[in-house]
């Protein structure tokens, strides 16, 4: 049956059937433990029971009805990611790059309306904000474009975390900057909390539009709502996904007042986006997210994954480089390429992956325990020996 599906993934050996928490088990038998969560999708791990039983309970009432009705789903998490957020408006959709597509339309069209010819968008080099061809066009990864020119023109692309290069870049064309806190695709990368108050400063000094991809960083993945907030730097635009809907496909765009005001019946849609029960699974991560304290754990946690690494790389220098990240999404970046890393962690039923050629990167759901971590740093030590 596998010669049926296009083959644009290189698949692990393995086939997952269940899971319960951090824990997945697959057609063999054979238990993982999950620290890729998904792509930092499930949130809340696998098979939550508050979770469960809400796509149950949905799924009995209504899947799906046509945005041209008002959905109650959709109305009560708008405004809950609004204030969450601080921001004004929403607009749901089905997955980041969808979320970062109308991003870049509403910057766009924020300007058209204004009627100033200001269309570039700055975005960052190593950065990751999809596959449809803007959002690879807005990425700053060479490898990921091959095959698919021409894309569509319209951005530039300066180094994380180089303010000097980012004013350089700015003048009177500029429309909006579009960062990732933390670049998860790009080799675990964080952007400085003081570089990102320079950026709004710079936004609000030229005009242009502050927007951060949180597609991967967003939801609690940092120890905060939203990767912004370690900053007090919020954007004008902000998109999230991933871990959103804790499993079920889902993404959001939330703007401020004066750039949703550019989206007006007919400039943009998603069929799917902002279903009842995408919108009741969302709700329900957000609700479980306060109810166990999950921000806090994730800052617990991560501090002790991050000890741990470093604790590893004291005994493993030449191999371990570089512990960085935040929160639970932490990159270990070492000597060689991490394939045979990843497969010998597999092997031993610990589920990792790439950021990069040279990256190993942990993504444990939010509700990960003490125990789990201390299994995951023991069978990586046992890996390195």
């Amino acid at each position: 049956m596998e010669h049926h599906i296009m083959h644009t993934y290189t698949r692990y050996p393995v086939r997952l059937i269940d899971g319960s928490g951090a824990r997945v088990r697959d057609d063999q038998g054979k238990p993982y433990l999950d620290f890729i969560s998904g792509i930092a999708v499930n949130t809340l791990g696998h098979a939550h029971p508050a979770l469960s039983r809400a796509i149950c309970d949905q799924a009995q009432t209504m899947l799906h009805c046509s945005n041209l009705f008002h959905i109650p789903q959709q109305e009560e998490l708008a405004e809950k990611l609004c204030t969450l957020s601080g921001l004004d408006s929403a607009f749901f959709c089905n997955s980041g790059a969808e979320a970062n597509e109308a991003a870049i339309k509403l910057a766009r069209k924020y300007w058209h309306d204004r009627q100033e010819e200001r269309r570039i968008i700055i975005t960052a080099t190593q950065s990751f904000h999809g596959r449809t061809l803007n959002t690879m066009s807005a990425t700053g990864q060479d490898k990921i474009k091959t095959g698919f020119d021409p894309l569509p023109p319209g951005f530039t692309h300066v180094p994380l975390g180089d303010i000097e290069a980012l004013k350089r870049a700015v003048n009177d064309d500029i429309a909006a900057i579009l960062l990732e806190p933390i670049q998860g695709e790009g080799g675990v990368h964080l952007a400085a909390d003081a570089y990102m108050r320079e950026v709004r400063d710079l936004c609000d000094a030229s005009g242009a539009l502050m927007m951060l991809d949180e597609v991967q960083t967003g939801i609690g993945r940092t120890g905060e709502m939203f990767g912004f907030e370690h900053a007090a730097a919020r954007p004008d635009i902000l998109t999230l996904a991933k871990g959103l809907g804790g499993g079920v496909p889902v993404g959001a765009m939330l703007a401020n007042e004066s750039a949703a005001a550019s989206f007006t019946p007919g400039t943009h849609g998603s069929t799917f986006g902002g279903n009842p029960l995408s919108c009741r699974a969302a709700l329900t991560v957000l609700e479980v997210i306060g109810q166990e304290h999950l921000l806090e754990n994730v800052r617990t946690q991560g501090r002790r994954l991050t000890q741990g690494l470093e604790s590893l790389q004291r005994q493993h220098p030449d191999t371990l480089l570089q512990i960085r990240g935040r929160g639970l999404l932490i990159g270990a970046e070492i000597s060689h390429e991490v394939t045979d890393t990843v497969a010998a962690c597999r092997d031993k039923g610990l589920l990792l992956l790439p950021a990069g050629p040279k990256v190993l990167r942990f993504l444990p759901p939010l509700n990960v325990t003490a125990a789990e971590i201390d299994e995951a740093l023991e069978t990586l030590g046992t890996v390195l020996e």
